[in-house]
């Protein structure tokens, strides 16, 4: 393909070529018109954004996110067609500043001659923002309707200036019905494929969502000639699952990592383990998931279970004395026991607030009498008088006031009523009612 070089704009007049009878089976069965392009009824159905603008003939710049496979391409190709726009395309993989340069002086030229020039940017996020600002003014001027394609959240990846002026559209991961129609279009093409009916089913989950992924599957299917259908353990021997999409600096690896944590904190051992598995079977660092671990069990589960924080680090200690892949069943025990142990943040909380008030308060003194006095001017000038020692003070609590004496007594920590600390709630009610009686006295 032209856009894959980097001193090479591709463009097309309006009109779609036919692919060459010895293309990829992916590029043979690309869609040829809107409604084709299976799985993003959402936006390209009438209702849909891209399907209104079609309507009325009038493209606005737009961002394309989602998934790989899910038809971004196809979407920039058929909506130049679609409202007969001319169409260039550029990747941000392999080009540079002199390819968007010459990019838009063809956009210029062509707009002299009435002719607008629909612009697709593939991997658009890969362009640093220096070269993302180059575009601002001849997308302000309208010397071309940019279209963008990204996997990553524009977000994080692209400008805030580039963004309020476009649309971000969000494309779906194809779903089991949408990878099917495509496997119907290839067999409509080339023939029934040499699968059992479970087999084709598990072809389709070993797509992960990505139609391009599939056809290229399928296509090896077919070039193989394989005499007899396979079942689904024939074809795992034959043919390999696609990689889970897991990039650990990009979105994907935030989105588990927070579905995760969400899980343990909401008490649901399944859905646990179900997205610890998917980040360790994708690569995840077996002590990143421990760390993040430790951390659930003191945010989230605190006193209720002080159990959970030794179950953690133990843990710990049992991957990095058996390594893997042994070592992951210590890490899904601790999983499961912050799962289901009782939940508390009071002392997520406490560490909140006390943190605030001890930059609010500043070097406040304690109370005189809860300091030492090693020397004879400490004592001369109060330090240590009527300190009262608890061990001496009935049921081991004397109710002194450790504050300093310019602010008042504080509560940060208010254990729930779940747990262990439904034990140091009462604790907590007792010693109150021995202060106040004892400040009565």
């Amino acid at each position: 393909m032209a856009d894959l070089f980097p001193d090479t704009v591709a463009t097309t007049a309006p009109g779609l070529d036919q692919p060459r009878e010895d293309a990829p089976l992916a590029d043979r069965l690309r869609p040829r018109a809107l409604d084709e392009v299976v799985g993003q009824e959402h936006l390209t159905g009438a209702e849909g954004a891209i399907g209104r603008m079609v309507a009325a003939g009038r493209l606005s710049s737009m961002i394309l996110w989602g998934p790989p496979g899910t038809g971004k391409t196809s979407i920039a190709r058929l909506l130049a067609d679609a409202v007969g726009m001319r169409f260039a395309s550029i990747s941000a993989v392999f080009s540079g500043v002199a390819d968007l340069k010459k990019a838009f002086a063809e956009a210029d030229k062509a707009a002299q001659a009435g002719q607008r020039t629909l612009l697709f940017v593939d991997e658009i996020h890969r362009f640093n923002r220096a070269q993302q600002d180059g575009f601002l003014p001849f997308v302000e001027r309208g010397t071309v309707t940019l279209v963008g394609a990204t996997t990553e959240n524009p977000s994080f990846e692209l400008n805030a200036a580039l963004l309020s002026r476009a649309q971000v559209l969000i494309l779906r991961r194809l779903d089991a019905a949408a990878l099917g129609s495509l496997l119907d279009k290839a067999e409509a093409l080339e023939g029934l494929l040499p699968l059992t009916p479970d087999a084709r089913e598990a072809l389709v989950a070993s797509a992960d969502g990505d139609g391009r992924f599939l056809l290229n599957q399928a296509e090896t299917l077919y070039a193989a000639q394989i005499p007899a259908p396979l079942d689904p353990g024939e074809l795992g021997k034959f043919l390999q699952r696609r990689v889970a999409v897991y990039d650990k600096d990009r979105e994907g690896h935030y989105n588990l990592i927070s579905a995760w944590h969400k899980a343990l904190r909401g008490s649901d051992p399944d859905a646990a383990l179900y997205y610890m598995a998917r980040m360790l079977v994708a690569g995840e660092e077996p002590l990143f998931v421990l760390r993040r671990l430790v951390r659930a069990a003191s945010e989230d589960i605190g006193l209720a279970d002080p159990q959970a924080l030794v179950q953690c680090l133990a843990a710990k200690d049992a991957y990095e004395f058996l390594g893997s892949p042994e070592g992951e069943l210590a890490i899904v025990q601790a999983c499961l026991y912050c799962a289901t142990a009782p939940k508390s943040n009071a002392a997520y909380m406490a560490f909140k607030s006390s943190w605030r008030s001890a930059k609010e308060t500043g070097s406040l003194m304690p109370p005189a009498h809860i300091l030492n006095a090693p020397t004879k001017l400490m004592k001369d000038v109060g330090y240590g008088k009527g300190y009262a020692y608890d061990h001496d003070a009935d049921e081991g609590f004397s109710g002194a006031d450790y504050w300093p004496e310019e602010i008042r007594r504080q509560q940060f920590y208010t254990p729930v009523e779940r747990g262990f600390e439904r034990e140091v709630r009462k604790r907590l009610e007792y010693w109150a009612r021995l202060r106040a009686e004892r400040e009565q006295e």
